[in-house]
Parts: structure tokens; sequence; C-alpha cells
């Protein structure tokens, strides 16, 4: 049991667990320390020193974001000893940063410049002493630009990289004066191994790193008189873009998003949810033909355990660290990417406009999905499948451009043909979802009967645990299906890089014997996208997982194969799961080699 350390800031007594920070202590007495290098979601770096207080007593100034309490302790938070030196480090750090503030995309959101102005950071500091150093921006990244003269070296993105990710993108080089953040040997981002999944960016604190934005050529094509623009929206925007135009983390705005798109002027406003509905009809008949060939046919070239394929910053990450693995990955594409290939060929088609004339606009929480629309093998419907693909931040952007009061909006719905969704398809946004909903369609194709779990809710793969394993048994099957009689499903669910690699590690060295495996790159699945608004902190991941699972339960239809317009695309156009249109269109050949 740890002891209980008493102490008092700015003369108030607290009481905290033995380990607790100064800064933690003082957050207890809703007492706030200014920060740049620390981050909820990280190590502590301490090497800001923005966050200093003064210890009665005491010579030198201390670090409250690394500095344990200790019994006694009288800190004062506000003193003109610290006030001084933190604001001698804001100017140091303006000094050397390229603040032209009106001109960056961060304008606004930036915790440099809050702290500037807060501490009137002016003409009468170092920003004249010091000149500035010519730095080159990093830009070829379809997803991710780096403007090293913005970069305060506070090093969250290195922390980011490193701890969350496991990926090691970014690192500290040279030193002194000459200290920066780089990749390996200065390369453009887009030839190291970055997986795009902007987690670094959610995390900095300046303009050094921030989405690249393709806001201008939407507007563009929004107002092309010969031009049909479709516009998709990814389940975890629905429950954070309120964020980032003033409301409360956890509000669902769906309707409203809705209307905002329509007055933006986008002429079909539809739902990635759609396609996720799809993409669990697709991906639970692969994971049950991989069984069946493992189980009955005892074909010793069916690669299990299945894992999932629609987090784009987790296959780049295998085709990085696990190429072996590949074909274990399902070929299934994502809903983004099977939605962008139905968009030009069957939705073309029933609207009556030719494809050339689409244009397929994505909305969502990931700056991967920029990455990913732009793979060759992305075209399957003899076109670039998606055109274009904007973060939530930069639809938020868009909606202030435009005037529009977000908040007294009413709510719309959204447009026929691909905008009919499942709970199922609304759950893909949190970690474990996709899991969830695979599950629901997959038991019961396979028994005829609903999951055994009370109303749908599968609980053991919900949560925020970095790793979560769950197992589902197999009894009564249909005739078709006997074969898995007694068969226990052995699943697992991971979130973030790092505990991908824990997952596959594991599956490398033989130590477990799962079956389907749902990995996202991001923390808290798609809903902690790097193209999420920011701030991210646990708190405010946990508020968005809530309200996605409200948005399930308020559904009429809670189960992939219930969606009556996937029922009709079937009927109509794709005929059947797996079957050669579906291949075409929905998969992706080059994982294709030992096709279920």
């Amino acid at each position: 049991m740890s002891e209980i350390i008493n102490l008092t800031i700015d003369n108030v007594p607290v009481s905290v667990k033995e380990g607790t920070t100064i800064l933690e202590a003082a957050k207890k007495i809703n007492v706030r320390i200014p920060t740049l290098c620390y981050h909820q979601d990280l190590c502590v770096a301490g090497n800001c020193r923005v966050c200093v207080v003064e210890q009665k007593g005491a010579d030198r100034l201390l670090p409250s974001c690394a500095m344990p309490v200790s019994e006694g302790m009288e800190i004062l938070t506000n003193s003109l000893k610290a006030r001084n030196a933190r604001k001698h480090m804001i100017e140091l750090l303006v000094s050397e940063h390229r603040a032209d503030c009106t001109r960056c995309y961060k304008n606004g959101n930036c915790e440099l410049q809050e702290l500037s102005s807060e501490y009137i950071i002016g003409e009468d500091g170092f920003i004249d002493l010091i000149p500035y150093k010519e730095y080159t921006i990093d830009h070829y990244s379809p997803s991710i630009i780096k403007d090293d003269s913005k970069c305060i070296r506070c090093q969250r993105c290195v922390r980011t990289c490193n701890e969350l990710q496991k990926i090691g993108a970014l690192a500290v080089a040279y030193k002194g004066k000459d200290m920066k953040i780089s990749t390996f040997f200065e390369k453009p981002m887009f030839e190291v191994v970055c997986t795009n999944c902007g987690q670094c960016i959610n995390r900095c604190p300046t303009g050094a790193l921030t989405e690249k934005t393709y806001i201008d050529r939407v507007w563009a094509e929004i107002n092309h008189e010969d031009k049909h623009v479709v516009v998709q929206t990814a389940p975890a925007v629905r429950v954070a873009l309120g964020e980032a135009l003033g409301m409360e983390p956890g509000e669902i705005v769906t309707g409203k998003l809705v209307a905002a798109l329509r007055r933006l002027g986008f002429d079909s406003v539809l739902d990635t949810d759609f396609t996720a509905d799809l993409t669990i009809i697709e991906e639970g008949n692969e994971l049950l033909q991989r069984l069946k060939k493992a189980l009955v046919d005892k074909d010793p070239d069916v690669r299990l355990p299945l894992t999932t394929s629609c987090s784009p910053g987790w296959v780049k990450f295998i085709e990085h660290a696990f190429p072996e693995y590949l074909d274990n990955v399902s070929t299934a594409k994502s809903p983004q990417q099977m939605f962008g290939a139905l968009a030009k060929t069957f939705y073309a088609k029933k609207i009556k406009v030719a494809p050339e004339n689409i244009v397929s606009i994505s909305i969502m929480p990931c700056t991967a999905k920029k990455y990913e629309a732009d793979r060759p093998e992305m075209r399957s419907s003899g076109y670039k499948d998606v055109d274009y693909v904007l973060t939530t931040r930069e639809l938020a952007l868009m909606i202030r451009q435009a005037g529009i009061d977000f908040a007294s909006l009413p709510d719309d719905d959204y447009d026929s043909i691909m905008g009919e969704s499942s709970g199922a398809g609304v759950i893909f946004g949190a970690t474990g979802g996709v899991m969830e909903a695979a599950l629901r369609t997959a038991y019961e194709i396979v028994t005829g009967r609903e999951v055994p779990f009370k109303n749908l809710n599968i609980t053991p793969v919900r949560g925020m645990e970095g790793v979560r394993e769950a197992t589902i048994k197999i009894e009564d099957p249909l005739p078709e299906w006997k074969f898995l009689d007694g068969v226990e499903l052995k699943c697992c669910v991971a979130h973030g890089l790092a505990n991908a690699k824990k997952v596959m590690d594991a599956v490398k060295a033989g130590t477990v014997g799962y079956h389907f495996i749902e990995i996202m790159a991001c923390p808290g699945g798609c809903l902690g996208g790097g193209g999420q608004p920011i701030p991210t902190n646990e708190e405010i991941r946990e508020k968005r997982t809530a309200a996605i699972y409200r948005e399930d339960e308020n559904k009429p239809i809670r189960k992939s194969h219930e969606n009556p317009e996937v029922i009709r695309l079937y009927k109509e156009f794709l005929k059947e799961p797996l079957g050669e249109i579906s291949h075409k269109l929905l998969h992706t050949h080059y994982r294709a080699r030992n096709r279920y």
C-alpha cells in the first residue's frame, strides 16, 4: 500500500500517494502549471523546463512534471523566481521558432503560441537576438508535413514514435545548438519506416508536424460544375468533430455532420459505416473459409490467424516489421477503399453519372488514410478509388471557413443507396469494434443464433487495455458448419503499434493459438486517430468510446448482415461474398496469394 504524502502547494494543503509528481498533485487542487514537453500519454522527459516551480528552502527550481512529492514540501507555483524563469524559457523557445503565426496551420491551436500570449512575450525578449536557422520543409509524404523551423525540440514526437508505436521513425540528432528531431540520415518521412499514423501530429505542441491538407483541392472540386462530388464519413468522425467546433468530448454529432456537409456543397453525403458492414461480410466469410481449409481440408498452406486489414497504419507496420505474415492479413480492403471502388462503379451507375466525373472524398480520423488512398492497388474501379482524404480537423476548418454555426444546425440524414448502416458498422471506430462486429455476424452465420452476450454487447473485446483476449465456443452449428462444432474461436484485440508488436512477437514465437486478430494502429482505435481533434488523452478517448457504443445502441439494426442496403448490393451487383466481382473491387490482389 502506497504511503500518503502531505505537502502544501501555494499554501494549500494536499495529500497524495507516494510517487505522485508535483504537477499531478497541483492538478488535484485545480492549480494549473504550464507544460510543453509533458504529455499524459508519454513518459516524463523534463527537458523544456517550462513547468518549473519553487520549493521553499531549495536553491534550484524544480521541474514539476518530473519531480515526485516528498513529505512536508512547500511548493510555490507562481513565485516571482518561478515566473521569471518560466517566461525566459518561453522567450528562448520563441526566439528559435519561426513564429509566423498567421500563416501557420496550427494558428489558434498551438501550445507555444498560447503560452507566448499568456506570458506576454514581445519585443523585449530574445527574438531579435538569435538569427533564424535555415530549414527545409519535408512535404513529400502524402500524409504528414514536417517543418523543423517550428520545432521546439520537446521530443514528444520522438517519445510517441518510440513508446506508443515502437516505430522509431523520429529521433534526436546532433547536440547543443545543432540538436534537431530527425529521421534516419535526414531522409524525407516518405522514405523511412513511418506508418503515417499521425500520432506524432496529435502530440506536437506546435506546427512542426501537421497533416498534409487537401482542403483547397476539395473546394475546387465542389465548385467544379461538371463534377459530382461524393463524400463518405468514417464512424469515429461523428463522435469527435464537435470537439473541434466548441463542443464537449463525446458529443454525437452525426445529424449535424451530415447537414454541414450538405451546406458545404457536396452532391452526395454517404456513410463509410455502410462499407464497414460490407467489410464484415467479406472478412467474416474469409475467416470462415480459412477455418474450413484448416480444419476440414487440412491444407498446410492456409494462413491463420487471420488479422484485420482496415487500419492502413497497421498494414504498413506489418509490411515493414513482419513481412512474412502478410498472407495472414485479410485481403479485404478497408471500408474507405471499398467505398471508393463502389462509388465509381455501382454508385456511378445508379445515379447515371460517368465514373470519370465522380470525385470521391472521404472524411477520416486518420492521416494514414491519405497514404492508403494513394497506394497503387487502390484503383480497382479503373480510376483512383478515393481522390482526396480529409481529416476530422480539416473538415472542422472547412466548416469554419464556410461560416457555418455548427451547433445550431438541424440534424439531417445520409443519402440512400450507400448511406444505411448498422450499429456494427458504427463500432468500427473503437478498438475491438471490428472484432465485435465480425463475431456478431460470423457466429450467426454458423449457428443461426445471435452471439450469446446480453444485448449483442461482446464485452470481453471492449476496453482500453492494450491487448485483450476472448474465446467464443461454437456449439450446435448449422449442418454446413458442423466441422466447427465444439471449436473454441480464440480472438485477440490490440491497439497502438507497440501492442501490435507484442501480439505479433507472440504469434511468431508460437506461444499463442489465435484464430482471429484485430489490430488498430492508434491508441483507442480510430477514435484516437492521427487526424482527430487536438488535444487527445486517455480521458478524451474514453468519452469518444462511450459515444460510439451509445450510437450503436441507438441503431435499429445492429448486425452487418441485416443491413438492407448491403443485402440489396449483393443481390443487384456483387452477387455473393468472396465472389468474382467482390474479389476484383473489394479485395487487394497483392495479398491474395493464398486465398482462403
